[in-house]
């Protein structure tokens, strides 16, 4: 996120090793694969050492994020909901036989639905399709007695209708060709702009994230703001959110995080922004309870402006044994900060409150669900950031589930797509722990590094802002995973761990995370976007600058047996790369320079070379993988005991599609 740094390893795409971790006996992670997607599970070890009051305020606080599912969805597209419920209706209801080829496609178009939370695909934007003939998805809606049945099939089958959630075309009027439900009425471009014109203008240090939590509508030549509160559209589901948070707070570990719960309640009731700082100014400031929350109208990645926010929540519990490796990054902030390469003018003076910890997952909402971030840093806001910290989290039980479900199989985009052998070990040994570290040092330290110049908005950079922050963030923990200060710590083994990463992010950035996007299509998600231009950035600008011998570029395109390969043949110069190119972005943060960073985006991070393209999904389709990866929610059930509770277990016995249609009708409020 900019923060939530979807930093997705269903985001990264980063190489799975083999080998790299102990499974858990008799317990299987991957559990259904369908169209491009695998479904895992994950397991919540620290649950066990938890008090029982601990468990209660886990428990109501995952409740709590599940009553937000609604929300999500009928942000993500207007259809979304009709859709849902006539797919729900369908496998609920429908009596006729559920076997044979057109019964399988639409039974994979309505997984598909229920793991984007809509019509589009959750990572490329675009609009899929059922593939059973339209016929007889119309028998389906009859027969399930589906209201407004040819309506809602039109559109389904329709390419011309909401073609993009978030369109990233800046050839076109980026709202108006946008299927998100962020605006109504036919508004453009300009009148957004419009309507926000100046409102941040003489807001001080402490600017209000306008536009955050609302809908900009026009109606009868009107723009006005529909703020989400519990007056709104909305209502519902936050009205049954602020009952369960308010059930948590009974049983909160300590005041501080009563009292943010108060002011989040406060915030969902008013939908007043200024509550919202509130919010997160306590809530950044407690750094004791073992159990922690994730909660609201929070980024804003999908909005083509770039200006409000899709509602999400995690619940999570934290690593103590895990955590002491990014408490150590932490504690040494300033440092990192005070050695970055980036211009005097653009470094924090004084770092404040950087709180680092590995957390493990209890629940995944919203816009975390099913699809989540492996790392998160919050708030966003800028201002509190450099006034009171950020807490930034590594979510472990999410990264070790992708590990582990990797070993269940039998290939791997690794042997792929390394060079050679030499490359292959390198990763094998080196590659996990240097991942965590860099998500580490992307979370505690470059989403948080860096300020502002004084008149600079945080908005500045409009439409491109999200990937630039991802890159910043992401250049931060290249530039420090291959320093000397790192192996002084004790948090890398020696000198070569480094090389790892960066033959790996090369490797991702121009290869393997393109096996994620259909031939033709530009890049368009953020940090995909984010990943492309570091590398062909690097690769670009280190042709004939290598300085090891025999060698002349410092990343070097090598064709082998017809398969292209990028090879880093000088790291010490790649490193080099990273810090000028962490210096020009963090200047163009910094002074919200919008033509650089359009420059930047539009020229390295959009546009996928079709030949190569086409070579790296032959290759994938191959391996017969699955590129995106989601997860179900273990189950987490209050035990009784003469009308009391007295624990509470967790069941990990839920499918995918079990989860979706029962999240459905127990949590349906809209």
């Amino acid at each position: 996120m900019k923060t939530l740094s979807k930093i997705f390893l269903a985001a990264m795409s980063v190489t799975m090793v083999v080998g790299c971790a102990p499974k858990t006996q008799d317990f299987k992670y991957l559990i259904d694969e369908f169209a491009d997607v695998k479904i895992m599970r994950y397991r919540i070890d620290a649950w066990d050492s938890l008090t029982l009051d601990q468990k209660r305020y886990a428990y109501h606080l995952a409740e709590s994020a599940k009553w937000g599912r609604d929300i999500l969805w009928d942000q993500y597209g207007k259809y979304n909901l009709q859709v849902r419920h006539a797919l729900e209706q369908i496998l609920e209801n429908w009596k006729g036989e559920r076997k044979g080829e057109d019964w399988d496609n639409f039974l994979v178009y309505a997984k598909r639905v229920f793991f984007s939370n809509g019509i589009h695909h959750h990572y490329a934007q675009d609009k899929f399709f059922p593939a059973c003939p339209k016929e007889y998805f119309a028998m389906l809606l009859e027969g399930a007695a589906v209201a407004d049945a040819q309506a809602l099939l039109e559109m389904m089958y329709d390419p011309e209708i909401a073609p993009q959630r978030r369109c990233t075309d800046s050839s076109k009027d980026l709202v108006a060709a946008s299927g998100i439900n962020f605006y109504d009425g036919g508004l453009t471009r300009s009148e957004v702009d419009a309507f926000y014109a100046g409102m941040a203008a003489g807001s001080g240090p402490r600017p209000i994230s306008f536009g955050l939590n609302s809908r900009l509508v026009k109606r009868d030549g009107r723009v006005y703001e529909e703020v989400w509160n519990a007056q709104s559209v909305y209502g519902p589901a936050l009205e049954k959110i602020i009952a369960e948070l308010e059930k948590a707070a009974e049983y909160a570990e300590n005041e501080a995080q009563r009292a943010y719960l108060a002011l989040l309640i406060d915030y969902y009731r008013s939908g007043d922004l200024k509550t919202w700082d509130d919010f997160n100014i306590a809530w950044v400031q407690e750094k004791e309870g073992a159990v922690d929350v994730i909660h609201g109208f929070v980024e804003d990645y999908e909005d083509p402006l770039g200006r409000k926010a899709t509602w999400e929540s995690i619940v999570e519990i934290k690593d103590v044994a895990a955590s002491r490796r990014s408490e150590l990054i932490s504690a040494n902030a300033q440092w990192f900060e005070d050695h970055s390469p980036v211009d005097a003018r653009f470094k924090k003076k004084e770092v404040k409150g950087v709180t680092a910890k590995v957390v493990e997952a209890a629940v995944l909402a919203g816009d975390c669900y099913p699809s989540t971030p492996i790392g998160v840093n919050l708030p966003n806001a800028d201002w509190i950031r450099k006034e009171y910290g950020s807490k930034s989290v590594t979510i472990s039980n999410i990264t070790r589930a992708y590990n582990l479900a990797a070993q269940e199989s039998p290939r791997s985009t690794l042997a792929e797509y390394a060079y050679d052998e030499e490359e292959v070990a390198l990763a094998k040994k080196y590659l996990e722990l240097t991942n965590d570290i860099h998500t580490d040092l992307h979370e505690c330290l470059g989403h948080g590094s860096g300020q502002l110049l004084p008149g600079t908005p945080s908005g500045a950079l409009g439409e491109y802002s999200s990937t630039l922050e991802e890159a910043r963030a992401d250049l931060f923990g290249l530039y420090y995973v291959a320093d000397d200060k790192l192996v002084e710590l004790g948090i890398l083994p020696d000198g070569e761990a480094f090389k790892a990463q960066y033959a790996n992010y090369i490797r991702n950035g121009l290869l393997t995370q393109f096996t994620r996007v259909e031939l033709g299509r530009d890049n368009t998600e953020a940090h995909m976007q984010n990943r492309l231009l570091i590398a062909a950035w690097c690769y670009e600008k280190g042709l004939g600058r290598s300085g090891v011998e025999g060698t002349t570029d410092i990343i070097e395109k090598k064709v082998k047996d017809g398969k292209t390969y990028f090879v880093v043949n000088d790291y010490a110069g790649l490193r080099g790369l990273f810090g000028e190119l962490l210096a020009e972005v963090q200047r163009i943060k910094s002074e919200g320079d919008y033509a650089a960073g359009k420059r930047l985006v539009e020229d390295y991070a959009v546009k996928i070379d079709y030949d190569l393209h086409r070579e790296i999904l032959e290759r994938y389709a191959a391996l017969n993988l699955k590129p995106y990866g989601g997860f179900v929610n273990p189950e987490i059930i209050p035990v009784c005991k003469d009308g009391e509770i007295v624990d509470f277990k967790i069941s990990y016995d839920e499918d995918f599609l079990s989860q979706s249609l029962r999240y459905g009708r127990e949590y349906r409020t809209l």
